[in-house]
């Protein structure tokens, strides 16, 4: 029988042939076309062109899937990709992967791996206290995502609210609960509320002011004919950084409300909850120390490695409440410890140790590195914004992290417009960008999501835009 360890020999000759494809495409990232050409037929085929009966040489193998991920992926790590929240990994969250894969540490239970687990309590107290909470407080657990993050605040929010709930579930309740969030909230809430079974009629989606922000009066008056109209208000969220624009709910004015009505208000600061650590932006999150609850996704704008997200809250029993089970298999080395044992934590139950990159991240970088990156960038969306009013672009949102929709004013009303362009510049494999609208309005949508993207290439991708407008306006002639 074949060893699957291989000698150490094999292993040696294999990492170091491995590394030097992976550094060569780390290094030299922007020589690659930004998308890819999409052909489902080819990239099937090319998927399939292996034969699982007949195994290939190592080095083969190895050159196989490196080759189709170069040819068949959008490149995210790209510093003229400027799309979603999807960045370019920083290394020590590559490596912090690469040792996570080694020891496979298995967290459903804190004994099988107590050093992982003790990184990631620390990393949530770390993260609670950045975000304002009191430390005695704080709690929380790592996901894979900030869907799951959502869905892990709106069980918590159900069973604060209704205390037989994880007995009697939705049988117990004779009213029907509604939640609320803004139209412009991430969709993942809506998923939330199917997933746990509330439907998307439970939903209220509020609209949004000019600037993109929940209205917060609507948001009263919704609450109150719904209490009127017997249903059973238990959960408002506000967007600190919404998706489509990179807005910021009015945090302070929610809190308000949700004391007033006796809501969960939990945040979702998938995207905009760095900018606590940035001193200059710091304030636009005012009043998120005041949420129950928080959604963090690392992996967005600290620059690490798919998924790491946290899910923070300053309710310390709430998630024992919600996830607690006892199961007589489990091991039981440190039950006289104190410990909680993270499936009884947690959505999941067998999980990996998704923060050991985001801990080797901040021992390497510091709070002071993620400040200067997080600075950097914002720095780098305010040129682009310049750039692009110089060039007779309008900039549709005001957001201050860098997240910019734009379109040109002559052509607000022509979803062509906005169409033809991106898929011209998407089809030139030269940038990535997207298209998001803007009250029924179709807009450009860029975001810098690189920390090495640099003036050059906001320089480059506005001349872009503006060689694809005028190709447009000559065609339209």
């Amino acid at each position: 029988m074949q060893s699957f360890d291989l000698s150490a020999s094999e292993r040696l000759k294999l990492f170091e042939f491995t590394l030097d494809k992976l550094e060569k495409y780390y290094s030299e990232t922007k020589s690659f076309r930004v998308s890819p050409e999409l052909n489902k037929a080819q990239i099937s085929d090319e998927a399939r062109k292996v034969d699982f009966s007949n195994p290939l040489p190592a080095e083969r193998a190895i050159g196989h899937l490196i080759d189709g991920m170069e040819s068949y992926s959008v490149h995210t790590p790209h510093s003229k990709y400027f799309g979603l929240f999807n960045p370019r990994p920083n290394f020590p969250s590559i490596l912090g992967d690469l040792i996570t894969a080694v020891f496979n540490p298995q967290l459903a239970a804190w004994s099988h791996s107590p050093f992982a687990n003790e990184i990631e309590n620390y990393l949530i107290s770390e993260f609670g206290k950045k975000f304002g909470y009191p430390e005695k407080s704080i709690d929380g657990v790592f996901a894979s995502g900030g869907a799951e993050a959502n869905l892990t605040a709106v069980l918590c929010a159900v069973n604060h609210a209704f205390p037989k709930f994880a007995k009697s579930g939705w049988f117990g309740i004779s009213t029907r609960p509604v939640l609320y969030c803004s139209e412009e909230s991430h969709h993942s809430v809506h998923k939330a509320a199917k997933t746990v079974g509330l439907g998307y009629d439970a939903i209220r989606s509020i609209p949004v002011r000019q600037d993109l922000k929940m209205d917060v009066e609507i948001l009263n008056q919704t609450i109150h004919d719904d209490i009127q109209n017997g249903l059973l208000p238990f959960l408002v969220i506000g967007t600190a950084g919404t998706t489509g624009t990179g807005a910021i709910d009015d945090l302070l004015g929610i809190r308000k409300i949700a004391d007033e009505f006796g809501l969960w208000f939990h945040i979702d600061a998938a995207y905009g909850g760095a900018a606590v650590l940035n001193p200059d932006l710091k304030h636009y999150l005012n009043g998120i120390s005041f949420s129950d609850s928080i959604t963090f996704d690392a992996h967005k704008w600290l620059s690490i490695t798919m998924g790491t997200s946290l899910f923070i809250t300053r309710h310390k029993e709430i998630l024992s409440k919600t996830f607690r089970i006892t199961a007589e298999y489990m091991p039981k080395e440190a039950k006289d410890m104190g410990i909680v044992d993270p499936f009884t934590h947690s959505i999941q139950w067998s999980r990996k140790a998704y923060g050991i990159k985001l801990y080797l991240a901040l021992m390497m970088f510091g709070w002071r590195g993620y400040e200067e990156v997080i600075g950097y960038q914002t720095a780098i969306g305010e040129s682009l914004k310049e750039k692009l009013l110089k060039s007779r672009w309008k900039v549709m949102n005001n957001s201050p992290f860098p997240v910019v929709c734009f379109t040109d004013e002559k052509h607000l009303d022509d979803p062509q417009f906005t169409n033809s362009i991106v898929k011209g510049i998407l089809e030139s494999g030269k940038s990535w960008l997207s298209v998001y609208p803007i009250f029924g309005k179709p807009t450009f949508r860029a975001c810098i999501t690189n920390y090495n993207t640099t003036k050059k290439d906001i320089n480059d991708f506005v001349e872009e835009l503006n060689a694809w407008r005028e190709r447009f306006e000559r065609i339209e002639k």
